[in-house]
C-alpha cells in the first residue's frame, strides 16, 4: 500500500490531506472519505489503508484546515469521556464556523484533485464519511449528482438539512446510524425523504451502538459494528464504481 501527504489547492487556501492506494500500474476508482469531528489521526489513516487495500485511491482532506494542519486539535490516543469535556467545546466552535457555504467550496476542490491524480481512473467517485464528515459527505453527494455515484455515512446527522435536500440525491446511499442517534421514527421519516428522491438505499440503526462506533481510538467503539460497516461499505463501492455503475441508476 502507497499513502501520501498532499496539499489541495482551495478558494481559501491548501487543505492538508492523506492518500492512501495500491502499489503497482494501472488507474483506480477514487473515494473522497471525510474524518469524524476529530479529524485526521492514525485510526482515520488506517481506515483509508484498509479501504485502499481493496482496490480504490483513498483521499482524506483535513475540512479544519483554516485553523491549521491537522490535527487541529490535540488528542489523546484514546478519547475518552473525560477527555471530550474539553475537546468537544473546541470542536464545536469549528464545527459552527464551517458553513455549508465552506463545504461546498471544499468539495468543489476536492473532487477536481481527487479525479485528476494521475492513479485515479475515470468515471464517478464515491464518498464517504464519519459523524460531521457524513454530513459533508452527504452534501458532497447532493451538490454533485453527475460526479458521485455512492454515498456512506456513519452515525452522521445526515438529515441535518431537512428532506427537500435528500431529495436531491442520484447517488446509491448507505447510512448506518449510531442507536443512540436516531430513533426508529425519526429513521423512518429519513427513509421516507430517500424514498422519495428514488435512489436505491439502505439506511438502518446499528444495534446497541452509541455515536462514534467506528472509531477504535475511542471509547464509543463496537468491534461489530466496524466490521458491518465495512461488510455494507465494500459492496455499495463493488456495485457502483468497479463495475462502473452510473449516478441514479443503482441495483434496488
Amino acid at each position: 500500500m502507497l499513502t501520501k501527504t498532499l496539499q489541495i489547492p482551495t478558494a481559501d487556501g491548501q487543505a492538508d490531506a492523506f492518500a492512501a492506494f495500491p502499489e503497482g500500474e494501472g488507474r483506480h476508482p477514487g473515494v473522497l472519505m471525510y474524518a469524524d469531528g476529530f479529524g485526521i489521526r492514525p485510526v482515520l489513516r488506517d481506515m483509508a489503508r484498509e479501504l485502499a487495500g481493496h482496490g480504490y485511491y483513498v483521499l482524506v482532506p483535513n475540512f479544519f484546515y483554516r485553523h491549521g494542519p491537522a490535527p487541529v486539535i490535540e488528542l489523546p490516543e484514546c478519547i475518552g469521556e473525560e477527555d471530550r469535556v474539553a475537546i468537544v467545546p473546541q470542536l464545536m466552535r469549528l464545527i459552527e464556523a464551517h458553513t455549508a457555504e465552506r463545504v461546498l467550496r471544499d468539495a468543489d476542490a476536492f473532487l477536481d484533485f481527487l479525479t485528476v491524480q494521475p492513479e485515479v481512473g475515470d468515471g464517478p467517485v464515491a464518498v464517504t464519511g464519519y459523524c460531521i464528515g457524513g454530513l459533508l459527505a452527504t452534501r458532497t453527494a447532493v451538490a454533485h449528482p453527475d460526479r458521485v455515484a455512492a454515498l456512506a455515512a456513519f452515525h452522521a446527522p445526515v438529515g441535518a438539512d431537512g428532506p427537500g435536500n435528500l431529495a436531491k440525491l442520484a447517488a446509491e446511499v448507505h447510512f448506518g446510524h449510531a442507536e443512540s442517534d436516531l430513533t426508529p421514527e425519526a429513521l423512518g421519516e429519513l427513509n421516507q425523504a430517500l424514498d422519495a428522491a428514488g435512489v436505491g438505499y439502505t439506511s438502518e440503526i446499528y444495534p446497541g451502538t452509541v455515536h462514534g462506533f467506528t472509531m477504535s481510538d475511542t471509547d464509543a467503539y463496537d468491534d461489530a459494528a466496524l466490521r458491518r460497516h465495512w461488510e455494507r461499505l465494500l459492496p455499495l463501492l463493488g456495485r457502483t464504481l468497479e463495475r462502473g455503475g452510473e449516478p441514479g441508476h443503482p441495483p434496488r
